[in-house]
C-alpha cells in the first residue's frame, strides 16, 4: 500500500524545484509556439506525399520550424532516421572522410555508437573501416580533461564531439553554461574544427540549446524529447548549412540531398509533437526529480542529486545486487500501460556488450520520453529510469516498484 505520508513529504521538499521547471517550461512554450507562427505553419502543411517525396512542402515547413526553435541555419527531420543513433551517424558519416581524426572529450559514447565509430575487425561499415582515425578522451573527476584534449587534438581532428546526456554511464550530464565554456576553449585550440554535440535527452531541458553557444551541429531523436510522446519515429540534425547538407547526402544520396523523402502522413504528428515537447519535457522532468528523492529516501543511491541543476531527463537509480536491479525494472514494467503483464528479463541486446533489462511498456516502441527503467546488467547495477508523459505516472510507478522490492 503506498504511504500518503512519504508521498507528501517527498512532494514537499521538490516543491520549490517545480517552480523553476515551470519557467523553463513557459520559456520553451513560448520560443516553440513562436517558430511557428513566424513559419506560418498551416494545415495543409500536414498532406502527405509518397513515393520520391518531391515538393513536399510541410516537410521542408517543419525542417524550417526545427531550425528556428534550435537557432540554427537548418535542419533535417525525417521519418527516415530510425533512431538517435541513426542521426548521429548520418551527421558523423557526412562530416567526416578518410584520414579525419573524431575525437569524443565526453569520453567513450554509449554502447550503440561504439559499433558506428570503431571496427572490431569485421568490416561491417565503421568510421575506423572507412579509415577515420577514433579517439575519445575519458573525463576526469565528471569534468572535460581540457589539458588532456589539448594533447589529444592534431591537425587531422575534423569532428569534436560532445555528448551532453549520461547515456548509460553513471557520470554527471553536461550542462548548457558547462558546455558553453568547453565549446569555447576547444575553439581557442582550433577555430576550424566541427563541434557536434549528441543532443539526445537533453532537448526543452534548459532554454538555450548548444548551437545558441558555439556548437556547429546537433543530432537527436523525435521518439525521445523533441517528438513529444506522439511522434511514431523519426530524427533530426541541425546546425551549420552545409553540415546539414552533407548529413543530408548521406541520409539520401549526394546530390539528391533534402530533395527527396517522403512524409508519409506523419508531418502532422511531427509538427503536434514539437509543439507538446516543452510540456511533456517538463512533466518527465517533474518525474525524474520526485524519482531522484523518492529512491534516495528509500536507501538507494541516486544521481544526479533531486537538487541538482538538470540537462537532460535521465535519472540514474544504483542497486546493491543484479536481482534487486532486475526485480525493480519488472516492477516498473507491472506499473506501465502497456505490456504490463509482460515480465522483461535481461537478454543480448544489438549493439551492447552486456545483457540489458528493459522495462519499456510504452506507445511507442523504445520511446524513452515515455517512462522506461533499463541497463546492462553490469556493476555497479544501474538502473536507467527516463521520461513520463505524465507525472503522475511517474509517481506511481515509482512508488509501486518501492513497494514490490520492499516485500
Amino acid at each position: 500500500m503506498i504511504s500518503v505520508n512519504k508521498l507528501r513529504e517527498t512532494e514537499k521538499a521538490i516543491s520549490p524545484i517545480f517552480s523553476e521547471i515551470a519557467e523553463t517550461e513557459i520559456y520553451n512554450q513560448e520560443k516553440v509556439l513562436k517558430a511557428f507562427r513566424e513559419n506560418k505553419v498551416s494545415d495543409s502543411d500536414f498532406n502527405p506525399t509518397t513515393g520520391y517525396g518531391y515538393d513536399d512542402y510541410g516537410r521542408d515547413k517543419l525542417e524550417a520550424v526545427y531550425s528556428t526553435v534550435f537557432k540554427a541555419e537548418d535542419a533535417l527531420v525525417r521519418p527516415q532516421i530510425a533512431s538517435g543513433t541513426h542521426a548521429i551517424t548520418t551527421a558523423l558519416f557526412g562530416i567526416l572522410r578518410p584520414g579525419d581524426q573524431l575525437l569524443y572529450i565526453t569520453g567513450k559514447p554509449y554502447d550503440t555508437l561504439e559499433s558506428v565509430i570503431q571496427s572490431n575487425g569485421d568490416d561491417m561499415g565503421s568510421l575506423t573501416d572507412f579509415g577515420i582515425e577514433y579517439q575519445s578522451v575519458p573525463l576526469k573527476n565528471g569534468k572535460v580533461d581540457m589539458e588532456m584534449v589539448r594533447a589529444t587534438m592534431s591537425n587531422n581532428t575534423k569532428v569534436v564531439a560532445l555528448q551532453r546526456s549520461k547515456g548509460y554511464d553513471n557520470r554527471p550530464s553536461i550542462s548548457i553554461n558547462e558546455m558553453q565554456t568547453i565549446i569555447s576553449e576547444v575553439r581557442e585550440l582550433s577555430s576550424d574544427v566541427v563541434i557536434f554535440v549528441d543532443n539526445c535527452y537533453g532537448e526543452f531541458v534548459e532554454k538555450r540549446e548548444p548551437i545558441e553557444i558555439g556548437a556547429d551541429l546537433i543530432a537527436g531523436s523525435l521518439i525521445k524529447n523533441p517528438g513529444g510522446g506522439i511522434a511514431r519515429t523519426g530524427g533530426y540534425v541541425a546546425g551549420n548549412k552545409l553540415l546539414v547538407e552533407r548529413a543530408a547526402n548521406r541520409l539520401t544520396a549526394p546530390g539528391i540531398g533534402k530533395e527527396i523523402g517522403a512524409s508519409l502522413g506523419m508531418l502532422q504528428e511531427m509538427f503536434q509533437g514539437l509543439f507538446l515537447a516543452p510540456h511533456i519535457v517538463s512533466e518527465a522532468l517533474r518525474g525524474a526529480i520526485f524519482t531522484s528523492k523518492y529512491l534516495s529516501d528509500q536507501g538507494y543511491e541516486t544521481t544526479p542529486h533531486y537538487k541538482e541543476k538538470r540537462t537532460d531527463l535521465i535519472q540514474s537509480v544504483t542497486f546493491p545486487a543484479a536481482d534487486q536491479m532486475i526485480a525493480f525494472c519488472q516492477a516498473i514494467q507491472t506499473q506501465s500501460p502497456v505490456n504490463a503483464h509482460v515480465t522483461p528479463y535481461p537478454a543480448p541486446m544489438p549493439g551492447y556488450n552486456d545483457q540489458v533489462i528493459m522495462a519499456a511498456g510504452t506507445f511507442m516502441q523504445g520511446a524513452s520520453l515515455e517512462l522506461t527503467a533499463d541497463g546492462p546488467v553490469r556493476p555497479p547495477y544501474t538502473v536507467y529510469v527516463q521520461g513520463g508523459l505524465t507525472y503522475a505516472h511517474v509517481k506511481l510507478a515509482v512508488m509501486n516498484a518501492c513497494e514490490a522490492l520492499n516485500k
